[in-house]
């Protein structure tokens, strides 16, 4: 295999999950600031232009990171992120859907046109006027699933999944791009903690 990487929370999702499970994804650098996801040759990779993908051993190339997750998950079962039953892989992926539906979406389309707009523009339909209403939606989003939260350690209770991975590199990413967690959040800033200090954080 082999992991096409860059800046960014989406390939750090995937490096992070990868590490958890102990799965050494040998990678190699896609220059995003400069736009080479956007032109050939990595465009003949992934036509979507976006980051990260990962070429399988037969030349297949998957992307989306929750596709490229899944498929972790199914090759190297343990320790399992999704769910060893039927029961907990629906769990997961109804909270991977919600989290990345109502928090990751508008929070990396809040940054993508403020902060970010020098660089995405030219490269997405960018809606400057729309940054500061979906940044709003990501925080009512987050205040929803703070309260929800209480006393649990995981998103899904008790275990600790892809849900949680994407929750923390979207939010980690935030903080860094003027959309910090609300101190308020105590359940969100506490999970935050726990998960910033597991050793896959640094991947």
């Amino acid at each position: 295999m082999l992991f096409y990487d860059s800046i960014g929370p989406n390939p750090r999702v995937v490096r992070m999950f990868a590490a958890e499970k102990g799965i050494d994804l040998p990678r190699t650098t896609i220059d995003l600031r400069g736009g080479e996801n956007r032109r050939p040759p990595y465009l003949a990779k992934n036509p979507a232009g976006q980051m990260p993908a990962l070429e399988l051993d037969d030349g297949f190339v998957l992307s989306e990171i929750t596709a490229i997750c899944e498929y972790l998950e199914e090759t190297h079962p343990t320790p399992a992120l999704i769910g060893a039953t039927a029961r907990q892989r629906a769990e997961t992926r109804m909270w991977t859907r919600r989290i990345d539906l109502n928090i990751v979406e508008p929070l990396a389309n809040g940054f993508r046109f403020a902060e970010g707009l020098k660089l995405f523009t030219g490269r997405i339909h960018v809606i400057p006027q729309a940054a500061d209403d979906l940044k709003q939606t990501a925080q009512e989003r987050l205040a929803w699933l703070d309260g929800l939260m209480a006393g649990h350690d995981f998103v899904c209770g008790s275990r600790f999944t892809l849900a949680d991975i994407l929750l923390f590199c979207f939010l980690d990413f935030g903080a860094g791009v003027g959309q910090p967690i609300n101190p308020q959040l105590s359940n969100i800033t506490a999970h935050h903690a726990r998960m910033q200090a597991r050793a896959s954080a640094a991947a």
